[in-house]
């Protein structure tokens, strides 16, 4: 399994960002999909999940400012922000869920904090990350 996120970079606030996760190794139609970030002295934080028929669930700190879409025909998820603000500063990234096991929900009862915590306990399928600055 291998997953890839692209799309990082500066930007002003205000400003928008599609962020974009390349997934290789695994049928990718049949998994959820999630993206999280960890902000520098931060705990890792949920975003986005979508499922495997398209739906999608945000996390609601995030204000509606989201958009999580996938094409399955070319492994490809995507993580649409607007209004970005400096808070948003942070390395995101995106991971292959488990339903019966979702990230959002293990990370909310466990209290895992870290990519590396996680990976620990069996949500093995993380990227590296992409980093996104917002400042002006």
């Amino acid at each position: 399994v291998q997953l890839v996120e692209s799309g990082g970079g500066l930007v002003q606030p205000g400003g928008s960002l599609r962020l974009s996760c390349a997934a290789s190794g695994f049928t990718f139609s049949n998994q959820p999909m999630t993206w999280a970030r960890q902000a520098p002295d931060k705990g890792l934080e949920w975003l986005s999940v979508i499922h495997i028929n398209g739906s999608a669930d945000y996390a609601d700190s995030m204000g509606g400012r989201l958009t999580i879409s996938r094409d399955n025909a070319k492994n490809m998820v995507y993580l649409e922000m607007n209004n970005l603000k400096p808070e948003d500063t942070a390395v995101y990234y995106c991971a292959v869920d488990d339903p019966d096991a979702p990230i959002r929900d293990a990370m909310r009862v466990r209290g895992f904090t870290t990519v590396q915590e996680m990976s620990r306990t069996g949500y093995d399928y993380w990227g590296p990350g992409t980093q996104v600055t917002v400042s002006s």
